[in-house]
């Protein structure tokens, strides 16, 4: 260890300043550990609308837990309810009918679950520098969390009852426990020698935003195509957030596209049913895969968010499992510390391991099978998916289910996706 006095010293160093990160800073200072949260970029740059095309989906549980934490009244003017989800076996444009759904589908109405009018939506959809403002604001009113943006985080390197983290320009960051949340390419996760398990699609996801004639009634839709999902997804005011899921040539070809080209490609997939449409912004394409880490922790380090699993985005759960990951890991490191346990220990973070690593195995395993059965044009396979829809949406248990699973409110919840202060 170097003998550069530490610029911190305290219990937790949050490695990266995305959505997980800063849920699991905040959860953490309400918990009464003190923390620190390292970003390469600074936090007011977030929100351009450059930095981040994309759109995320939040459950209902992950409001709460916004809610709880202080962020969700800075996010909510920024977000739309989702009141409704319509899955369907999708069609494209065949030069006789528009794209949009095909004659099987499976309607998910939130007044099933929550009858009054004011009642929780389904879900939330909010673009992710929108998100990521929302919960920058509320750690930077908050001076007991300590922020180091921008800043490199290098090596981390254990010590007797601590690990600390070397930044650029020879600082170093002392805590108990590294929580390391700095994405699927995790330089921490790598240094520590930690296995992944995974694979790529060959597909990859286009992000674009769309302006529309009518509105969409904060209705969300899901059309399961050939090349794979294409998702519509309601923002504030008549817009929609788009993730058209294509081979990854193909998704290349349709960002690079002139916008005459790629009006015309959207609206042979988009259909009609919501008006004139009207491309808004840049587009991007993510490539997609699935990627699992052997461990979710180690000796002082814990991995959360995409650092310890990404999966396939037709669930639409990735930043909801970063919020569980932040919500369960700040629970466990808050009871450790009420009852005097080394927050660092492995056999303290073995438990946020067992708690959160079966619901991501669960979830990667079910999207896996969603995309392999959806994702092509088998007659028979068509067929069969489309009377399973049909089927579930006659079973109002079923659909009920469903939609809880969806809105996060299954197996054994962390305070505060209850909408539970932790302290």
């Amino acid at each position: 260890m170097s003998g550069a006095k530490p610029e911190f010293d305290g219990d937790v160093i949050v490695l990266g300043g995305g959505l997980a990160g800063q849920a699991l800073a905040l959860a953490l200072d309400q918990a009464g550990l003190s923390c620190a949260v390292v970003d390469t970029l600074p936090f007011e740059t977030q929100l351009e609308p450059s930095f981040d095309g994309r759109a995320s989906a939040l459950a209902y549980t992950s409001m709460r837990m916004l809610d709880a934490l202080g962020a969700g009244a800075r996010l909510r003017p920024h977000a739309q309810r989702i009141e409704d989800i319509i899955v369907a076996d999708g069609r494209p444009h065949d030069g006789m009918r528009p794209g949009g759904p095909g004659p099987f589908t499976l309607h998910f109405d939130r007044r099933e679950i929550a009858p009054d009018d004011a009642g929780e939506p389904l879900g939330w959809m909010a673009e992710n520098r929108h998100s990521r403002l929302a919960m920058g604001e509320t750690i930077l009113s908050r001076p007991s969390i300590r922020v180091f943006a921008p800043a490199k985080g290098g090596r981390w390197e254990r010590r007797d009852g601590g690990i600390d983290l070397h930044l650029d320009g020879g600082r170093v960051l002392r805590g108990r426990l590294l929580a390391a949340c700095d994405g699927k390419f995790s330089r921490a996760r790598a240094q520590a020698g930690v296995r992944t398990a995974g694979w790529a699609y060959g597909q990859s996801g286009l992000v674009a935003t769309v302006a529309h004639e009518k509105p969409h009634n904060g209705v969300a839709y899901e059309y399961f195509l050939p090349a794979g999902p294409f998702a519509i997804l309601p923002l504030p005011r008549n817009r929609s957030s788009l993730v058209w899921t294509e081979k990854t040539a193909a998704a290349q070809a349709l960002k690079d596209m002139d916008e005459a080209g790629f009006q015309e490609a959207l609206e042979a997939r988009f259909g009609d049913f919501l008006g004139a449409l009207t491309p808004e912004g840049p587009r991007w394409a993510y490539p997609l895969g699935v990627l699992i880490a052997e461990t979710f922790c180690e000796d002082r380090i814990a991995f959360a968010g995409d650092a310890a699993r990404g999966i396939h985005p037709l669930a639409g759960q990735g930043f909801n499992l970063g919020l569980r990951d932040a919500a369960a890991l700040a629970e466990v490191l808050a009871e450790a510390k009420r009852c005097g346990l080394d927050i660092g220990a492995l056999t303290t973070l073995r438990r946020y391991e067992r708690w959160r690593k079966f619901d991501s195995l669960s979830l990667a395993a079910s999207t896996e099978l969603f995309n392999r059965l959806f994702s092509n044009d088998v007659p028979a396979l068509r067929l069969a998916r489309g009377l399973g829809l049909s089927i579930v949406d006659r079973i109002g248990p079923a659909r009920r289910f469903f939609m809880r699973q969806a809105g996060g409110e299954t197996g054994d919840l962390p305070k505060l996706l209850r909408g539970q202060a932790l302290a």
